[in-house]
């Protein structure tokens, strides 16, 4: 009876199992470099044979293969509309004060809740241009010094 076969089988197992519980590719790089030693213990390699190819094709799976698959399982997130508004020029309507919390600016017709990137104080009718949004907040930034009237 070949123990070693065994032992990788069983540990085949274990990485198979242990993939199928996080679905996050950790281990199915191991899973196939536990099925590369069984086939070398059946073929009566030695155990630091068998050891140091599972070794190997583990790491150059995970090396090369991980980022080329996860853009396919977990592609990530999906930009939203409110994406496409990061750096669109749009007017002050209420002026945006970070200390009162205060300010709204209009973009495409839409007026939203606006915080000011560096902490500056923006007045209404000044142009803007959207840095980043966190939840409903634009947070933007002088887009020129005149003031739109």
């Amino acid at each position: 009876m070949n123990y070693e076969a065994i032992f990788w089988l069983a540990a085949m197992i274990v990485f198979i199992a242990t993939e199928c519980a996080t679905i996050s590719l950790v281990s199915v790089w191991f899973a196939v470099g536990a099925l590369v030693a069984i086939v070398v213990a059946l073929l009566g390699g030695s155990l630091i044979l068998q050891v140091v190819l599972f070794l190997a094709v583990s790491i150059l799976l995970l090396a090369s293969l991980r980022t080329v698959v996860r853009k396919y399982i977990n592609p990530g997130l999906v930009r939203t509309n409110t994406d496409s508004l990061i750096g669109q020029i749009g007017v002050v309507t209420t002026p945006v004060n970070n200390v009162a919390a205060l300010g709204q600016v209009k973009i495409n017709g839409m007026v939203w809740s606006a915080r000011s990137s560096t902490g500056t104080p923006l007045p209404e009718g000044a142009q803007v241009r959207v840095d980043r949004i966190e939840g409903v907040k634009l947070f933007v930034t002088l887009a020129e010094e005149s003031v739109v009237k």
